[in-house]
């Protein structure tokens, strides 16, 4: 009884404690004030099992259609080479500042199509990596993945074409502002880069827009998984958007 009456008072003080902590708001939330080691492997770990386990059971379609491939590329240039740059975009004005950085798709594309998809669909909390599954149908963000997963070594001229096919041949368009994202040093004074991968933030670009009746207006990639959740490592992509 007295064991069990000392493990009752631990927890009862950890939970004041912690609660005291959080109130306390000692705690820096700023995107330039990185996890320690072990709070970032525990986000990278909680991540990973997390997207594993929901993203089980999850069908996997034909993903080599060439017109799944590229309507995905003309959603990745509208959604997310901003943050998961592409074939010619090796910098952008948003990727230095993220925290946890975004993974670099267009070195490490997807390893499961499975996991990639849901974490497009339903995004990761805490990272800025947005649900677009709450705009995008499934069969969109399929196409998405269809393309990811040959995004690596994709030479610079095949992409220009898939994306520009894509939008010469129906008008289909997202509404953007810009179709090539502003190009920045990723050291550039007042950015700060991120170690880990817990995930990654879209900042502004979770308001694009899927528009129908847009006119083609733009000519390449524009700016974003993404899991893509540190001093931890960049996110092996099963992103994630």
């Amino acid at each position: 009884m007295n064991v069990l009456r000392a493990l009752l008072i631990l927890v009862v003080l950890v939970l004041v404690g912690t609660a005291i902590f959080i109130w306390s708001g000692v705690y820096n939330i700023a995107a330039d004030d990185h996890h320690t080691p072990v709070v970032a492997k525990a986000l990278e770990v909680l991540r990973e099992r997390s997207v594993a386990r929901h993203a089980q059971g999850i069908a996997v379609p034909d993903l080599d259609s060439p017109a799944m491939i590229a309507e995905g590329a003309e959603h990745y240039a509208a959604m997310c080479t901003g943050c998961h740059l592409a074939p010619g975009v090796d910098r952008s004005e948003i990727r230095p500042g993220l925290y946890p950085r975004p993974p670099n798709l267009r070195e490490h594309g997807v390893d499961d199509p499975a996991q990639a998809f849901w974490v497009i669909k339903h995004g990761i909390k805490m990272s800025g990596m947005p649900a677009w599954g709450t705009t995008h149908d499934d069969a969109a963000i399929w196409n998405i993945v269809a393309f990811v997963r040959r995004l690596p070594n994709m030479p610079v001229d095949e992409y220009q074409r898939l994306v520009g096919s894509t939008m010469s041949g129906d008008g289909h368009a997202h509404d953007h502002d810009s179709a090539t994202p502003p190009v920045h040093d990723e050291g550039e004074a007042g950015h700060h880069d991120a170690e880990g991968d817990a995930g990654h933030d879209h900042a502004g670009e979770a308001d694009h827009r899927h528009d129908e009746d847009a006119k083609p207006d733009h000519d390449g990639p524009d700016a974003p998984t993404g899991d893509r959740p540190s001093a931890e490592p960049e996110p092996s992509a099963a992103t994630d958007g």
